[in-house]
């Protein structure tokens, strides 16, 4: 039951990434470089003032770092920007589709044979994908907005895809983001143009508690997780997204939406599943 609570507070905390930026950035109480830059210093904070507890020391300079740090500041620099025009729970959709699919066309192209039933499963998430981003009349996302969670969602791949078999994942995430601090810095500062008292408390909550915590609590139950599990509790990210995207911000979700969301978890759904029963390829 205790497992089952802290999946749960994990997953909760990463979709509210989405709904914690889309309130911060459309709300108007903070540009979206700044909350990038906030969410991600943050993020180093607690990161390392849990790291230090735990073993003294964080390891900098390592194999795949400048890989790590990159990708993640794409993330976070596109997770934010797209929030300007994307609702919650549709930015949730995109990036989570994204992700998955690309680890999917990385693990095909490197030497995993995919079976019948997970192309099947790609291939309805793919055209899932392509509802969700639909720009014409009738799509739900506005195209630039789009192409930024895009970038968001490639970014993420990248970041997983290098830190794979990492001894210590939090310890690599931790020296991640404080390498990524003065990329993201570099890059987005000359755009940051607006900070108010809120945004800076909704940047800390998202960077801090959200993404700093929300991590160390995935770290710590994902070696308790089953291996063919791990990867199917996190298909209610979007879910949660949508419905807190709702609720808590007032969002529509369209039939489209619904129809793309539904199209994106079941065929991902479908082919995680399917690898885990070939005996965990990737």
């Amino acid at each position: 039951m205790r497992l089952f609570f802290l999946t749960c507070l994990t997953m909760i905390a990463f979709a509210a990434n989405s709904i914690l930026t889309r309130l911060a950035v459309d709300g108007g109480y903070i540009d979206p470089s700044s909350f990038a830059i906030i969410r991600v210093l943050s993020g180093v904070v607690v990161l390392s003032m849990i790291m230090t507890v735990k073993v003294g020391k964080i390891e900098l300079f390592q194999r795949d770092r400048a890989a790590g740090a990159v990708s993640l500041a794409a993330y976070m620099a596109g997770f934010s920007l797209a929030y300007l025009t994307l609702d919650a729970g549709l930015g949730a959709l995109i990036l989570f589709g994204v992700v998955q699919i690309s680890m999917f066309a990385h693990a095909a192209a490197t030497g995993a044979h995919p079976n019948g039933r997970q192309l099947l499963g790609a291939g309805i998430a793919f055209l899932g994908l392509l509802l969700a981003l639909w720009p014409g009349p009738g799509g739900q996302s506005d195209a630039i907005g789009a192409a930024f969670m895009v970038i968001a969602g490639l970014g993420w791949a990248v970041y997983t895809i290098s830190g794979r078999g990492s001894d210590n994942p939090l310890a690599a995430t931790t020296a991640n983001f404080i390498l990524c601090l003065p990329v993201v810095t570099i890059v987005l500062v000359g755009l940051a143009t607006r900070t108010t008292a809120i945004g800076w408390g909704l940047g800390i909550l998202c960077g801090g508690v959200t993404s700093g915590l929300g991590y160390a609590l995935w770290y710590s139950v994902l070696p308790q997780l089953p291996q063919n599990l791990a990867p199917v509790v996190q298909l209610s990210v979007p879910v949660i997204a949508l419905i807190g995207g709702a609720v808590l911000l007032g969002e529509p979700v369209t039939v489209i939406v619904a129809v793309a969301s539904v199209m994106v978890i079941f065929g991902i759904a479908l082919a995680i599943t399917s690898r885990s029963a070939q005996g965990g390829r990737s």
